[in-house]
């Protein structure tokens, strides 16, 4: 087998593990936050703390499977375009950092839930409103880490035109797929009160990414052969 073969299989397996693991926190764990319903909200983090936390477990490995994903496509498509490759680890890294650090606010809720006794200075409607407040911060926060999962699929997908590794088809459902990203992350930002009907119309966009992860898994990459004169 070789070596881009090996490499675009290898990037598959680590695409396809950070969609599954994705999907996990997404699909599979409670949301816990209750609308303008602080208590509420309070109460369900409370009651299943374990599983909250397992969450933030699996969002902190989801990024870091994302690294390693990006930096296994930049060894295979380097030399397809040094500048664009370099351009798409760059996005990936603002993106990963921008997420890591909203999960802070998660965290804070938990400190502001945990009883400690240095908060007693504080009623409990005011400790569990605080710790709504830092759950809807993280929420935007998700809007602005949105758009760098949009942005770095331009050059991926300009990276997987450019390349003859794959059919062209394949860049450009990426791109497409990074609009709906950003198209969703812009809307979440300026019309905050539209972001669940523009996610769902969005949605079909997002799989544009589903075909390149197969691809990469089962036939992996192909180099052109030099055309015979």
């Amino acid at each position: 087998m070789n070596t881009t073969a090996t490499l675009a299989r290898r990037a598959g397996v680590l695409y396809l593990v950070f969609a599954l693991v994705a999907i996990v926190r997404e699909f599979l764990f409670p949301a816990f936050v209750v609308l303008e319903d602080a208590a509420a909200t309070a109460r369900n983090i409370t009651a299943a703390e374990l599983t909250y936390r397992i969450g933030l477990l699996i969002s902190f490995a989801t990024l870091v499977i994302f690294i390693f994903l990006v930096v296994s496509l930049y060894y295979l498509l380097k030399d397809v375009a040094r500048r664009q490759a370099l351009l798409m680890v760059l996005l990936v890294v603002v993106g990963v950092a921008v997420s890591l650090a909203n999960l802070l606010h998660k965290l804070a809720a938990l400190v502001l839930l945990s009883g400690a006794d240095y908060l007693s200075v504080f009623t409990r409607p005011q400790l569990d409103a605080l710790a709504l407040g830092f759950l809807r911060v993280h929420s935007s926060g998700v809007a602005l880490a949105l758009a760098f999962w949009g942005l770095w699929l331009f050059p991926f997908g300009i990276l997987v035109i450019k390349s003859g590794f794959f059919p062209r088809i394949l860049g450009i459902l990426l791109i497409i797929a990074g609009v709906g990203y950003l198209v969703t992350s812009a809307t979440s930002i300026v019309l905050p009160a539209y972001r669940q009907v523009v996610s769902q119309v969005m949605m079909p966009l997002y799989f544009g990414e589903v075909p390149i992860i197969l691809w990469l898994v089962i036939k992996g990459a192909k180099v052109p052969q030099p055309q015979t004169r």
